[in-house]
């Protein structure tokens, strides 16, 4: 017998679980040509990612971006590839790990936390049918942007709406739409500059560096440019610094369109032209490490700032697995999950019944089947 949708092997005896999917952009396999045809191939056929007509977007996606930039994105993968496979895939396993940890501590061992990618692999829907297999009847998609945009969180929750479809019983459902101004978000970034300060001495002037968008896009009500601003007000406020040492700046700007200002690698040269001393970027929309931020920034930005004449340039990691990003993160769940564990735990006695009633089904449908 066929069906139309999707469901694991199911055992009635199964109490339910509560799952997590915590899902970052996505990394090519391998930082080779054809493995970013493959990547970036997917990313910008997304129509949130590249909001032009597909009439028009094709021709130029496939005869020129398709065929001239995996050769040049491959070799700046290379530069930061590392011996574990891609940066942003080791640290995303991690994340999970931890997060993973965290929860069954605090919440119980019904928690279940899977990674997936929204391009690439580990895909949305194995992260979503592993979940499923493992029980999990309540879920929290869990995006890791700290700030929403429509092509980063937006992207994510629809191509998990567009999975979860195809599913026979489809979860309780609740999800993370941005975590911008969360304190213990805001605490762990602060804690990460002032670590760095306390070691090494404090810049001159720090940098905020996200992740740009077209303009268009914040016109049209995107609310990224005012959670960037705020993520970085509030990081300021808590290092206590004045307004004239630190500012935001957006970077990896995409094609013609006019993009959100100012852009990062302008400043970045402007400050080296002023014969500023010492530059400190940190990266808050970035949850972990990437090319974005250990090419973009930490070798292809330093060497502008030191071409104009800066002094010194120093990248802030991400947040990556630091204990208090994890410890972040598991509050921010635990706070969306609320209510969830306690009916969660009553999940044994409920598939024991269950379990029940399916015997006594069987046991009658054995003389008079329902079904062909």
């Amino acid at each position: 017998m066929s069906h139309r949708y999707w469901a694991p092997s199911f055992d009635h005896r199964q109490p339910d679980r509560v799952g997590v999917l915590l899902v970052n952009l996505g990394t090519p396999s391998a930082p080779t040509p054809q493995a970013l045809r493959e990547y970036l191939r997917e990313f910008l056929s997304d129509p949130r990612v590249v909001e032009r007509p597909r009439i028009a977007w094709w021709p130029i996606l496939y005869l020129f971006v398709l065929t001239l930039r995996p050769r040049r994105s491959a070799a700046l993968y290379r530069r930061i590839w590392w011996p574990a496979g891609s940066p942003l895939l080791v640290i995303g396993k991690r994340q999970a790990a931890g997060l993973a940890q965290r929860l069954r501590e605090q919440c119980g061992a019904e928690v279940e936390v899977r990674l997936a990618m929204r391009y690439g692999k580990p895909s949305l829907r194995q992260g979503l049918e592993e979940l499923a297999t493992a029980g999990c009847r309540r879920l929290l998609l869990f995006p890791l942007y700290p700030q929403y945009a429509s092509a980063t969180t937006g992207s994510t929750l629809e191509a998990a709406f567009r999975e979860l479809g195809r599913f026979r019983w489809v979860p309780e459902l609740r999800t993370v739409g941005c975590y911008h101004d969360h304190p213990g978000y805001i605490a762990a970034l602060a804690a990460s500059v002032r670590q760095l300060w306390e070691r090494e001495g404090a810049a001159e002037k720090l940098l905020f560096s996200f992740h740009g968008i077209p303009e268009k896009g914040f016109l049209a009500g995107d609310p990224y440019f005012c959670h960037c601003h705020k993520t970085a007000r509030l990081v300021a406020q808590e290092l206590g610094l004045s307004d004239q040492r630190w500012e935001v700046a957006f970077q990896s700007k995409f094609g013609r369109e006019p993009w959100i200002e100012p852009a990062t690698i302008d400043r970045v040269q402007e400050l080296g032209r002023q014969g500023l001393s010492s530059l400190d970027v940190l990266c808050p929309g970035f949850a972990a490490d990437c090319l974005e931020t250990l090419e973009e920034i930490a070798i292809t930005n330093q060497e502008a700032f030191h071409a104009a004449g800066g002094g010194s340039f120093r990248y802030i990691p991400a947040l990556n697995d630091r204990p208090d990003h994890l410890d972040a993160l598991a509050a921010i769940a635990a706070q969306h999950m609320a209510g969830w564990f306690d009916a969660s735990r009553s999940s044994e006695t409920e598939a024991n019944a269950r379990q029940a009633r399916y015997q006594v089904f069987r046991e009658r449908a054995s003389y008079n089947p329902p079904w062909p």
